[in-house]
Formats: structure tokens, C-alpha cells, sequence
């Protein structure tokens, strides 16, 4: 299945995606939300489908939210590609770098990504994410994969002045509002032949800049869950994202390249759809 949510925002209902056509399932499901995933909900859904094929249908044209509610965390992965660490000079990790991103910037796929007041190093990074489907906690590597509901495509924007030069963690330059564009869509495990082999791209007006594949990711998703899960508990619903390729602005020579207002970011990964979102200007 292709998990949807769509509509006004903070009015978002669930939906599905089937061939490529929008179908509302709120006569179904609440939300696709964490009770939704620990009540064992997408094996629900499917059978429910299965017995009432026939639902209204949600006009293209309708704004699409993030496929997932909003969830108690989410946690990124940092420095997972190797050639990612060679252009920001970092050493590749020997262990999982993790930052949280605020869970206020969850947002639908196309929405303006707002650059934060003060901001003059607003960077794109193209990400593969996954969704917790069931609570984990002291995970073995072996069974990872059965705690993953599926996958969506994520933009971890990051603010590069207030994550490097403002001391602390990471996290001051990852949370800001409309940091984290997941979708269009979450697709569920079945629809993903080799999610370790999925190729990924980004673009700024119309310039790809990123363009790699998760044949490089340094720690693979069956690892992270494993290693995360010994730290903190995974809920139902909680996203993970898993790193970025080369190719962000803070990377780029001479001079870094930073996104300014009327810029447009596209984005794709493999099998999860793209997205497309254009800076903004923060207004009080």
C-alpha cells in the first residue's frame, strides 16, 4: 500500500494511493497515526480494502500533508553516506550520529519551506526515511525489518549557521518549522523491491545537485533500528531518517550555495515519489 494524508493543514485525512489515483479512507481509519500502526492498522486497512473496493475518490488538485501524523519523535542519522563525510571533512563515523529534528517540522511534501528568521545558510539534504510500525526496544539486527511499517521520502533541511556555529547540538539548525517534507507518500515494505538499492536525486532551480543511491549508506536500516532501539524506545509511528548523499550546499566549492527566497528544491527517490518545495521568506 501508498499511505496518503491530505487536505488543509492540521485537517489532514488518511488516504491511499492506487495506481497512481487518490482515495480517501477516513470511513476506515482516524489517521495514520501511532495507535493506527500499534493496533496493527495497515493489515487492517488492506483487508478492509480488499472487502470495500470501492471509496470516494480525492481530487489531484487537493493539497497532500505529510503520510504520517504527527509522531513523538523524529531522529536522523548524520554523516551516513562516506562521500558525504569527505566533502563536509568529517570522519566516517564508527557508530550511528544521531540529532532529533522537532516534531512542529513535520510537513506535506510540496508546502513552502519557510527560511527561519536570522537564517543566511538554509541547506537541502535528500533522505531516505523510514516508519516504526511496531514498538521496539533492545531490537536484534536479525528481526529488525519486521518493526518497519515503510518508507517515504524526507528533506532534512538544515540550517547550517545555527547547527555548526551556535554551539550545541545539532538539533538548533534541524527543528525549525517546514524542516522535515516527508511524502508524497509512505510505502508500505511490499512496494519496495530493494530499498537498499534505491537511486535518490535533488535539485535547486532546476540544477541537480545531489544524485547518489542508497548502495552507500554506511549503516543500513536493519542496523539502525538495532542500534537506536538499544538507546530509546521506537513507537509506532516514529520516523527515522537515514542520512544524505553528497552534494548539500555547505559541500559545495569554492563557495557553499545556500537557498534565498523564490528558490525551488525537487527531489525524488526511487519508488517513493518525488516532492517539490519553493523557500519563502519568514513573515511574523
Amino acid at each position: 500500500m501508498k499511505l496518503i494524508r491530505f487536505g488543509e493543514i492540521g485537517k489532514e485525512k488518511p488516504g491511499v494511493l492506487i495506481n497512481e489515483k487518490r482515495y480517501d479512507v477516513s470511513s476506515i481509519v482516524s489517521d495514520f497515526n501511532e495507535s493506527f500502526f500499534e493496533d496493527n492498522g495497515l493489515e487492517k486497512l488492506q483487508k478492509a480494502l480488499e472487502s470495500n473496493p470501492s471509496l470516494p475518490e480525492v481530487d489531484a488538485s487537493i493539497r497532500l500533508g505529510s503520510p504520517v501524523a504527527r509522531p513523538s519523535k523524529i531522529i536522523c542519522i548524520g554523516l551516513n553516506y562516506v562521500d558525504h563525510c569527505k566533502e563536509t571533512n568529517a570522519p566516517i563515523p564508527t557508530e550511528p550520529i544521531i540529532f532529533f529534528k522537532s516534531t512542529t517540522s513535520l510537513c506535506g511534501p510540496d508546502d513552502d519551506v519557510i527560511i527561519p528568521k536570522n537564517s543566511v545558510k538554509t541547506d537541502w539534504e535528500v533522505e531516505l526515511a523510514f516508519v516504526v510500525g511496531k514498538k521496539a526496544s533492545y531490537v536484534e539486527e536479525a528481526e529488525a525489518l519486521d518493526y518497519v511499517a515503510g518508507y517515504a521520502l524526507l528533506n532534512d533541511y538544515s540550517e547550517r549557521e545555527f547547527q555548526i556555529e551556535r554551539g550545541g547540538q545539532w538539533a538548533k539548525g534541524k527543528g525549525c518549522d517546514t524542516f522535515a517534507p516527508l511524502g508524497p507518500f509512505l510505502a508500505t515494505k511490499d512496494e519496495v523491491k530493494d530499498v537498499d538499492n534505491l537511486s535518490m536525486w535533488l535539485s535547486v532551480n532546476g540544477k541537480k545537485y545531489q544524485d547518489s543511491n542508497t548502495l552507500n549508506l554506511v549503516f543500513k536500516i536493519p542496523y539502525l533500528v538495532h542500534y537506536l532501539s538499544q538507546f530509546m524506545t521506537l513507537l509506532p509511528g516514529d520516523i527515522i531518517s537515514t542520512g544524505t548523499p553528497p552534494g548539500v550546499g555547505l559541500g559545495i566549492k569554492p563557495d557553499p550555495i545556500y537557498l534565498k527566497a523564490g528558490d525551488v528544491v525537487e527531489l525524488g527517490i526511487e519508488g517513493l515519489g518525488t516532492s517539490k518545495q519553493t523557500a519563502v521568506a519568514y513573515k511574523k
